[in-house]
């Protein structure tokens, strides 16, 4: 136990008065003292140990690079990011675990890689795969620190276990607070089909900031968190939606961007998809794109992304504000980044789910005050810039570094703090990016990057020449060498993907029916599987409603069992009596992902 300064003046008043008395040789004494001192004392040879310092780790939803710093698209407003980047270090060479929202914050906060975990995409659940997996903000509780979040953090579940607090409350397990949407949707973009998510539209809405809520109100909950004094060090997550679709925000953030004036992406390159292997010209163009240019809607959409970009800079702003008139300023590391980026027409590609570095590259922003982390007393040094390749999962290695807490072991990453110690060092080491699929993943060194696809298609791009990828170069003899170095660089073992379960699925709303015509199947997308689930206590049988001629059967299912059918977006299955597809008993309409059809007992 450390003693206070009046504990320890009698003992040192005492020495003292040995010394002037002459008890002892000068010498001998003088020694004795000062050893005396320091062992009983320590804190007289060095400051008390400081305490460890706090972390705000700032997540942002589908943000690619079009911020001001990394200059993906000139239009950009983004001051607040840029600020935090002139405190610290940005890297312009960071990569995401896997371009979708699941398998990528599952990676940073676990700190497996899909290809260890098997977590390959979005409809897969965390907890089923990982039931045991110790998620970054417990391992900080499990060393002293409060965590505490709001927002979206993890895939549209808040994982109470994990946290001391969160906003809203963690029970919900709903990260979101409400939030003002159009009540007549949609807005701007026409519905092209069931294949659509129904979220992709864009509207300036006629809102303040509060009361708009969403993001405005996670922001203030987090500022008021950076305004007090706390008794242990914090973990405070803060997840930032937007720009995740929907792009709906208050009007004043469209102002920046009058519409007449809206550039197309800087990537976007007419017949990109000509050098392409199979698996990647499949993979690049999808119906989003084609339906949005169809609709006149290309300008309006780039305008609503670039406001929700604007919006999100917004409510970081205020949260950085807040930390930096508090009382933890000083001792807090500042962590900013996205989950995986957006394609904006590259590859006439929209959205995420491809390994292109529209979808891989994402904002990263570590920033360390001085004096603050034990590893790296001298902090960031401001406004540095790192181009060696890293990705999110060395995030979690990286904070224990920063902060001297035991280290957790089986992190598939590693730590960042070689380079934040000297943003120039060269590691020799590949950023891995992991698609939908085992087998699928991309590569990312200094300069090069590697693509490739379950099947064996593979792509080849030399960035330091070609930022956008609109070369393909893995056909070229004479980038042979390096097809085969990047080749040699290439994860081998991969998770096999486990399906998720029934419980883990949305569920298709029910339609009883009542007398009326059963609506005709207008399938149109990609196929999934839905699971039938008979709670009925007689045997039923399944029927697709085609959109001319007689019902199609597709089998029975006993009671309390189940039935899984490959089906499309818009197709309706109806179920019935045995043989007696005339009276039906109700019916469910198909949407846009994998679900699960539950016939009541009634």
């Amino acid at each position: 136990m450390l003693m206070s300064s009046h504990s320890r003046e009698p003992a040192l008043t005492r020495t003292l008065k040995g010394l002037n008395q002459g008890k002892m040789g000068c010498r001998n004494v003088l020694v004795r003292a000062i050893t005396f001192s320091l062992a009983i004392f320590p804190s007289l040879s060095s400051t008390a140990e400081k305490s460890r310092p706090n972390i705000l780790f700032v997540m942002m939803d589908d943000l690619n690079d079009w911020i001001g710093c990394l200059g993906g698209h000139t239009q950009s407003v983004t001051p607040n990011i840029d600020r935090l980047a002139d405190s610290g270090m940005l890297f312009t060479n960071a990569h995401c675990p896997a371009p979708a929202c699941n398998p990528s914050r599952t990676a940073i906060f676990t700190g497996f890689a899909p290809n260890t975990s098997g977590l390959y995409e979005n409809s897969q659940s965390m907890r089923e795969l990982l039931p045991e997996a110790i998620l970054l903000p417990q391992h900080f509780r499990n060393h002293g620190y409060r965590a505490s979040g709001s927002g979206k953090m993890l895939h549209y579940f808040i994982d109470a276990q994990s946290w001391d607090e969160y906003y809203p409350e963690a029970k919900t397990e709903n990260p979101f607070p409400r939030t003002f949407y159009p009540e007549n949707r949609p807005v701007n973009l026409p519905r092209g089909g069931p294949w659509q998510y129904v979220e992709t539209d864009w509207a300036a809405l006629n809102v303040t900031d509060e009361e708009f809520g969403g993001d405005y109100l996670v922001a203030e909950w987090v500022s008021k968190k950076l305004s007090k004094r706390h008794q242990q060090p914090f973990f405070l997550a803060c997840g930032i939606y937007r720009p995740h679709e929907p792009w709906f925000v208050p009007a004043k953030y469209f102002d920046p961007f009058p519409l007449e004036d809206i550039e197309l992406p800087p990537g976007y390159k007419e017949g990109d998809l000509n050098d392409l292997p199979p698996a990647g010209k499949r993979r690049g163009p999808n119906r989003y794109f084609a339906h949005i240019r169809k609709n006149g809607q290309w300008r309006q959409a780039i305008q609503g992304y670039l406001a929700s970009i604007h919006f999100a800079d917004a409510m970081l702003g205020r949260i950085l504000s807040a930390l930096q008139k508090g009382p933890n300023c000083d001792n807090t590391i500042v962590v900013l980044c996205s989950d995986h980026g957006w394609h904006l027409g590259e590859k006439e590609h929209w959205q995420k789910f491809t390994l292109w570095r529209s979808a891989t590259r994402v904002p990263l922003i570590i920033s360390v005050p001085k004096n603050s982390s034990p590893a790296l007393p001298e902090g960031t040094r401001p406004g540095t810039v790192c181009d060696d390749p890293v990705n999110l999962i060395d995030l979690f290695p990286t904070l224990t570094s920063l902060t001297g807490i035991t280290a957790k072991h089986d992190n598939d990453g590693v730590s960042l703090l070689p380079l934040l110690k000297d943003p120039k060092k060269r590691r020799g080491r590949i950023s891995e990016t992991f698609l939908g699929e085992p087998g699928s993943y991309s590569l990312s060194s200094h300069e090069w990057r590697y693509i490739h696809y379950a099947n064996g298609d593979e792509e080849l791009y030399h960035i330091a020449n070609d930022p956008f990828e609109w070369s393909n170069l893995a056909s070229h003899p004479e980038h042979g060498p390096k097809l085969v170095e990047m080749r040699s660089l290439a994860p081998t073992d991969f998770a096999k993907k486990r399906e998720a379960s029934l419980d883990s699925m949305p569920a298709l709303k029910w339609r009883s029916w009542k007398g009326e015509v059963i609506p005709a199947s207008r399938p149109d997308g990609d196929p999934f599987d839905i699971i039938f689930v008979n709670q009925r206590q007689t045997e039923i049988e399944l029927f697709w409603s085609p959109s001319k001629g007689n019902p199609k059967p597709y089998g029975l299912i006993k009671p309390g069992q189940n039935r899984r059918q490959r089906t499309r977006p818009g197709a309706v299955w109806f179920v019935a009596l045995p043989g007696k597809p005339e009276t039906p008993l109700g019916f469910f309409k198909v949407r846009d992902r994998k679900s699960q059809a539950t016939i009541p007992s009634q």
